[in-house]
């Protein structure tokens, strides 16, 4: 079964994932990696777009079975690539030289919902799905540079909410506090309206992506110097 399809509308490469929960595990992070390097020569495409096919979920974050029987086979070095591997993908995306719009059709749950944070803008469907980080009630605290990628898309004040009581939050919530730039009503609203964005974009990739390097620079660098502090002893877990 593939875990990522990507296909060309217009100017606008649409990334789907097609693997129900769409959890992150080493073949995740590899396939979606491809799809933003193929994505990435077509020279006529200047925006990208992640979705899913699945309905109820957009990601639903870590593969925790991947996790476990990796714990289990005391396999931590694994674990160790496989969080250098998220940090590389979401590097991917603060420094694409393009905007990349999450269109969230579904619910987005911890990690996945780092993923559309790490994306420069968001859509989401208000019928069905929930943005939700439940970290805090399965002691799971955030590594800094998570912190810095919510930060840059959920304001502050918003973030401790969601982050700290590990609330569900719907479209329309989340509308309100301009986490996301519009709660579609339905399936098809969300397509239209982020297409229709993502159209809008003719920036030309080098000045682009040198912007969000200036505006993303400090992430990477708390990627690349903090969050080893707590990968290498993999002290993951409370």
């Amino acid at each position: 079964m593939s875990l990522i399809n990507w296909h060309k509308t217009d100017t606008v490469g649409v990334i789907t994932m097609t693997n129900g929960e769409n959890r992150h595990n080493p073949d995740f992070i590899e396939a979606i990696l491809s799809a933003f390097d193929e994505i990435e020569t077509d020279s006529g495409i200047f925006s990208v777009i992640i979705t899913s096919d699945d309905p109820k979920n957009w990601s639903q974050g870590i593969d925790l079975l991947w996790m476990t029987e990796a714990m289990a086979r005391n396999d931590l070095q694994a674990i160790r690539d496989f969080m250098y591997g998220l940090n590389r993908l979401f590097k991917r995306i603060l420094l694409y030289p393009m905007p990349v719009i999450a269109s969230i059709n579904g619910h987005a749950f911890g990690d996945g919902s780092i993923l559309a944070c790490a994306c420069d803008f968001r859509f989401m469907k208000a019928d069905r799905g929930f943005f939700c980080f439940p970290e805090i009630d399965i002691d799971i605290p955030f590594l800094p540079g998570m912190v810095a990628i919510t930060r840059k898309a959920i304001p502050d004040h918003k973030l401790q909410e969601l982050a700290l009581t590990g609330k569900r939050a719907g479209a329309v919530e989340l509308e309100e506090s301009r986490v996301i730039r519009k709660a579609c009503r339905d399936q098809e609203e969300l397509m239209h309206e982020s297409l229709l964005f993502a159209k809008s974009f003719t920036k030309k990739r080098p000045v682009f992506g040198e912007m969000k390097k200036r505006m993303y620079g400090h992430i990477i660098t708390i990627m690349e110097n903090e969050d080893p502090v707590y990968i290498e002893p993999l002290k993951l877990t409370m």
